[in-house]
This record gives C-alpha cells, sequence and structure tokens, in this order.
C-alpha cells in the first residue's frame, strides 16, 4: 500500500474539500483507496465515508497512539491510504511544540505529504512560503513531495503558480482547486453532519495530474503491529448503542473493539423514539449534535425504557451528547428550554463560544477528547465519575457515567471495558 499526508498551511487553508476532491478523482480513475484522519475529529471522516463508502479511520500520535495507528493501516485493503491532516502542518496538540501535529504523524509514519496552499491574492509569493515549510519540514525528516493549490482564480493563475514552483525547484503542483468551487457548510463545531447526497461533485472544478499525483505517495512500511489484545471481558454481553443523527459521534475504531471483544451490538435510535433494545447488558449513549433537534428529542418515547435501564444498575456510558439527553432540559443558543429524558438533576445550556477543547487522559491510561459548546448547571448533587487533571470528571449515578469526554476505547481495553460491566 502507497501513503500520502494531505496538511495544509493553516487551518481554513481547504484541506476538507479538497480531501473530497481528492477521493473523487481518484475514485473516478479507478484507484483504489482508503481515507483516515489526522486526530479525534468526527465530522471529516464522515464526509471522507460520504465519498468513499468505506469508514475513515482516525490516526495520530495522541490519542489513537502509533500503535493502534499502524494496525488501522496495516488492515487497510486498498492499493492507497491518504490521510487528512489537522490545523497547519506543524501545528501541535498544545500549539507549543509539534506533538501530536500532521507533521509528527507524517514522520512516524514515514508518508511523504501534499501541501494544501491558499494561493488566493499571490503568484510569485507561493515560492518563499512553500519553500519555508519545505525546508522545516526537512530538517524534521518529512518530504513535503507535492502542492495542491486552492482558491485559484482561473487557469492560468494555476499556471503562475505551477510554473514560479518549477523554476524555483520546489516540489511540483499537482493539483488545483477553483476558487468558485462548491464550499461544504459549516456550524459551530465545524462542517455539518454529511450524507451521500450531500457532497458536491469537485470534479468541474478540481484540476488534479493523477499520474504526478500517484508519485507523490510512498510505499508504506510501518513497522509490523500485532492485533489488540482482547480482553474477553465482553464476550456473550449485549451492548445497546444510541445511533442516529443525534448520536453520531462513534469512532469505528470503538465498534470494532466492541466486535472483537466478542460483545453483541444492537443499535437504536432516541432521536425516532425507540426504546432501549431488550435484554441488553449494557449501555452506550454515544455524543453527537441534540441540540440541533432538541424540540423532537423533547417529545422522544425512548425516555422511560432509558430511565429504566438506569434504575435497573445496568452499566450506561454517555459521552458529551449523549450525557445531554439525561438531564432535565436543554437550553438551546435563543433560550428556548427543551425537555429532555428528566433522568439526572442537571441542566444543559448551549454557549456562543467554545467551552472546552483538548485531549484527555486517566491515570489508567484510556484516552479522549473533549469539545463542547455548551455548559453542565445543577449537577452538584452528583459524585464525579472520572479523576482527571484536566478536563470534565463527569457525573455518575447508580452504574452510569456521563461526561462531555469522548473516549477511543482501544486506547485501554481493560479500562473501557470494565466501564461496561460494573458500578462506578
Amino acid at each position: 500500500m502507497n501513503i500520502a499526508l494531505l496538511a495544509g498551511t493553516h487551518s481554513g487553508c481547504g484541506k476538507t474539500s479538497v480531501m473530497l476532491a481528492l477521493l473523487q478523482a481518484m475514485q473516478q480513475a479507478g484507484l483504489s483507496v482508503a481515507s483516515f484522519k489526522t486526530g479525534p475529529d468526527f465530522l471529516d471522516p464522515l464526509w471522507h465515508q460520504a465519498v468513499t463508502g468505506k469508514a475513515s479511520y482516525n490516526v495520530d500520535t495522541q490519542m489513537v497512539g502509533l500503535a493502534d495507528s499502524l494496525r488501522q493501516l496495516q488492515t487497510a485493503t486498498s492499493d492507497y491510504a491518504l490521510i487528512e491532516g489537522v490545523m497547519g502542518l506543524f501545528d501541535g496538540r498544545t500549539g507549543v511544540g509539534e506533538a501530536g501535529s500532521s507533521l509528527d504523524l507524517a514522520r512516524v509514519l514515514g508518508a511523504s505529504v501534499l501541501l494544501v496552499v491558499d494561493v488566493s491574492g499571490m503568484s510569485g509569493s507561493v515560492v518563499p512560503l512553500v519553500q519555508g515549510f519545505c525546508q522545516s519540514a526537512k530538517a524534521k525528516g518529512v518530504t513535503i513531495a507535492g502542492i495542491v493549490a486552492n482558491r485559484v482564480g482561473s487557469a492560468y493563475h494555476a499556471e503562475l503558480i505551477k510554473t514560479f514552483l518549477a523554476e524555483h525547484e520546489q516540489p511540483p503542483l499537482v493539483a488545483w482547486l477553483e476558487k468558485n468551487a462548491p464550499v461544504l457548510p459549516e456550524r459551530h463545531l465545524g462542517l455539518v453532519m454529511p450524507e451521500a447526497a450531500d457532497v458536491p461533485d469537485f470534479s468541474a472544478a478540481f484540476h488534479v495530474d493523477i499520474d504526478l499525483l500517484t508519485t507523490v505517495f510512498t510505499e508504506f512500511s510501518g513497522d509490523s503491529v500485532s492485533a489488540l489484545p482482547v480482553t474477553g471481558l465482553l464476550k456473550g454481553k449485549q451492548i445497546a448503542i444510541a445511533r442516529d443523527a443525534v448520536c453520531c459521534f462513534i469512532y469505528p475504531a470503538n465498534v470494532d473493539w466492541l466486535r472483537a471483544e466478542g460483545a453483541k451490538l444492537v443499535f437504536f435510535s432516541p432521536l425516532a423514539g425507540e426504546l432501549v433494545p431488550e435484554n441488553s447488558d449494557a449501555l452506550w449513549l454515544a455524543g453527537g449534535y441534540p441540540e440541533l433537534y432538541a424540540e423532537q428529542l423533547s417529545q422522544s418515547a425512548t425516555w422511560a425504557s432509558l430511565q429504566a435501564f438506569i434504575e435497573a444498575d445496568k452499566p450506561v456510558l454517555a459521552e458529551c451528547g449523549g450525557m445531554m439527553l439525561l438531564g432535565q432540559e436543554l437550553i438551546d443558543i435563543e433560550a428556548r428550554a427543551w425537555t429532555m429524558a428528566g433522568i439526572l438533576p442537571f441542566s444543559v445550556r448551549m454557549q456562543p463560544r467554545l467551552v472546552s477543547l483538548g485531549y484527555r487522559e486517566l491515570t489508567a491510561g484510556a484516552r479522549g477528547h473533549e469539545f463542547h459548546y455548551s455548559k453542565r448547571y445543577n449537577d452538584e448533587t452528583l459524585p464525579p465519575c472520572f479523576e482527571l487533571e484536566r478536563g470534565d470528571n463527569g457525573v455518575t449515578y447508580k452504574n452510569l457515567r456521563a461526561a462531555y469526554i469522548h473516549w477511543y476505547f482501544p486506547s485501554h481495553p481493560e479500562t473501557v471495558a470494565q466501564w461496561f460491566l460494573k458500578a462506578c
């Protein structure tokens, strides 16, 4: 398999649009390609999947970790693997240093980089910009092998960029996307939820040299990693998973891990008012966008069965949006209050600005990510369910764990398995 990482000079340079355009072009050229996403993002992989029809997995050096990133790549069956980066090429998890950056991942995977550059308002100035990125990356052991120009004004503009790069012996212009290309819709957490029918067709606005593109990829030669050890703790357990437009933030690797552990997975939709599946031993309420469906959720027929499940002292893991369903009210950004399940005493209020962002890790080793625009109120009577140096320690009630954190289950199988087995 051949591998490349699509990085950008900065956030907002158009990586995701270019990524989707590349996936479309490669598929139209008959190339077999698997997609991946650097970091903990949920939405970009869903857009990838809407194009390829295949799950897109997260890979990084922080939450997923090198070992599991290698596993994901080694199990891919495509001829090419294209990884979408995060933020700018050199931007790390803390804002200081490169740990967790796209560069960090490219280095440890031995992947070459395809750099997206927003060339609006420039021509010759692209040279020192690209030159600086190439020199800095090379000093860290990473090769930038090609350039994709975004927001290009015309074919003549693209030819200027191509010529300037060639004359100054910089990486070649592999592809370019017109400034009037389709734009992906956004909302406060980033891109909106995609459906296959919603993905724009970039082909008329995207110009790519497929033969040149394939030369950017390098043969993947990562160290062989054994399969994730199976604890066997969940064998034969039936785990109910809330999965719909509300509860949609589900890492594919989490589902794979639960199945590898021998759990039987059954899915249901709180948005559709479906009951918690009968005979379930544990429940996972995944995160998502409950605020977008608050009115519909306020009338959901799911809540009585959910309360009965929790009161029966069965294990429940509720993450972010899934946690928000359990409170008394969800107060939206327009200050409208919507009744939720009413199982726990807190209420949740949407905020105009980002409340919390960052990787989270338990001392036991389980890793996850926190990213939300809401706050939880009136939860003082509930004890915390986690002990974190930073981030939301959540709340617990009976055998329920509820917090803003989205957990990456394979990061520590023994710990996560216990969440579906025993009391807090």
